[in-house]
């Protein structure tokens, strides 16, 4: 049998209880596998406080009664985004390696990011008068991006046209519990799963009671990620979970822009995550927020486009893989083909490697045969740059004796002269 390792050099909080229970899986067993597959999506943040530049609807939570009144009254007339341009967030994204895109149609406050008949507080009753949702879902459509939103049942702007205290996470505020409240919910769900065409993913961010059926049976194929699977936020689980899981994460601490004081992720920390998600089973949902011109930030512009660079030497180790039978060997993480007899070993938090530069690597959990091949993802193997009388090619060996004098068997222990391309 034909074994082929690949290693990839690397350059470089929500429980389910706080999510609501997760409701009876009528997930579609072959379309969760393409799910899996596509293994890394774009997170949208993105809503009517945007042009505050702080955090996304929870000021609502426990404000004073004038506050909540100019928030519903006031925030509308700002949101004008004039440099809104969803075909180039789309290529970007695609150059990143995103295989699908969840964008916020509704957040807590209540405010719609699509055409809607159900309430006047949303995107066609502000300066910019247009559909963002539409714009958005045919950008990424012909990016060849699949399409998913994110939806939260809790409404904050219905609490307080219906005298209810704005609150989450009590008794009497969901729409389960109040039979016209379900009603227009569901006319939301409607709205989103019948006028924009087959939607791949949905993320229910609240008690989702009577509401995933629902939606299931508007468009049968739907993947329900919260509200039917595991979707860790802000965190890395420590180890693999059972099946089909999503973690989503910032870039910096919030999930909308923030105007200042923002602590952002390096790049590698966020590629880091990407992998140790993948090697664990998970999908990566890596969040963007837009400013309110409509524009990417130019921080977290710069750290898709790290990203990108990455993806595009190492995006085969990422997409269409599954867990192998171990995670790691401490900084080297492993995936495996889902399709191929190929691993691929990741190789993170390493020193400086320099181009050309010989280096030995030894991985404990792998057992090769005679047919096995070893090679660098992105790399011929044949010839470095500057350095003519230089011969890269990866070579390997087994043997009942490590690399080093610690004595584990069986190993492979693995020499590569490549070092790092420029750009990986």
């Amino acid at each position: 049998m034909l074994t082929r390792i690949l290693l990839v050099p690397l350059l470089l909080a929500a429980s389910a209880s706080a999510q609501g229970s997760l409701s009876a899986n009528r997930n579609d067993p072959a379309q969760v596998e393409r799910f899996r597959d596509r293994g890394f999506g774009l997170f949208i943040h993105w809503g009517v406080d945007g042009p505050l530049g702080g955090v996304i609807s929870h000021s609502l939570v426990g404000a004073s009664p004038d506050y909540v009144e100019r928030f519903f009254r006031i925030l509308p007339d700002y949101f004008n985004p004039q440099q809104y341009d969803p075909a180039k967030w789309a290529s970007l994204a695609k150059l990143a390696g995103f295989e699908y895109v969840m964008f916020t149609t509704k957040h807590h406050a209540g405010f719609c990011m699509w055409d809607t008949a159900t309430t006047d507080f949303g995107v066609m009753h502000t300066p910019y008068g247009r559909d963002v949702t539409r714009q958005l879902v045919d950008a990424f459509r012909k990016q060849g991006i699949a399409i998913g939103f994110y939806f939260s049942p809790d409404d904050f702007g219905w609490l307080h046209r219906h005298g209810i205290v704005i609150n989450r996470e009590v008794k009497g505020v969901y729409p389960f519990e109040i039979p016209e409240f379900m009603t227009y919910t569901r006319q939301q769900l409607k709205e989103l799963l019948t006028n924009y065409g087959p939607i791949d993913y949905f993320f229910f961010d609240g008690p989702a009671a009577g509401l995933t059926d629902y939606a299931w049976q508007l468009q049968p194929k739907l993947v329900i990620t919260r509200g039917a699977m595991e979707t860790p936020e802000q965190y890395t689980p420590g180890v693999a979970l059972k099946g089909a899981w999503e973690g989503n994460l910032t870039m910096g601490t919030e999930w909308p822009w923030k105007a200042t004081n923002e602590e952002y992720k390096s790049g590698t920390q966020l590629i880091d995550t990407l992998i140790e998600t993948r090697a664990k089973g998970g999908n990566l949902l890596l969040n963007t927020g837009p400013k309110p011109d409509g524009e990417i930030a130019i921080e977290q512009e710069s750290r898709l486009r790290e990203i990108a660079l990455w993806n595009f030497v190492n995006g085969e180790a990422i997409k269409n893989v599954r867990p192998w039978i171990i995670t790691n060997e401490n900084n080297i993480w492993f995936t495996k083909s889902a399709k191929e007899n190929v691993v691929y070993a990741f190789l993170t938090r390493m020193n400086p490697w320099k181009l050309g530069d010989a280096k030995t690597v030894t991985l404990r959990s792998v057992k090769a045969t005679a047919a096995t091949q070893v090679t660098v993802l992105g790399q011929s193997g044949e010839l470095v740059e500057y350095r003519p009388g230089l011969v890269p090619r990866t070579t390997w060996k087994q043997d009942d004796r490590v690399c080093t004098s610690r004595r584990i068997a069986p190993s492979v222990c693995i020499r590569t002269g490549a070092g790092r391309t420029p750009w990986c």
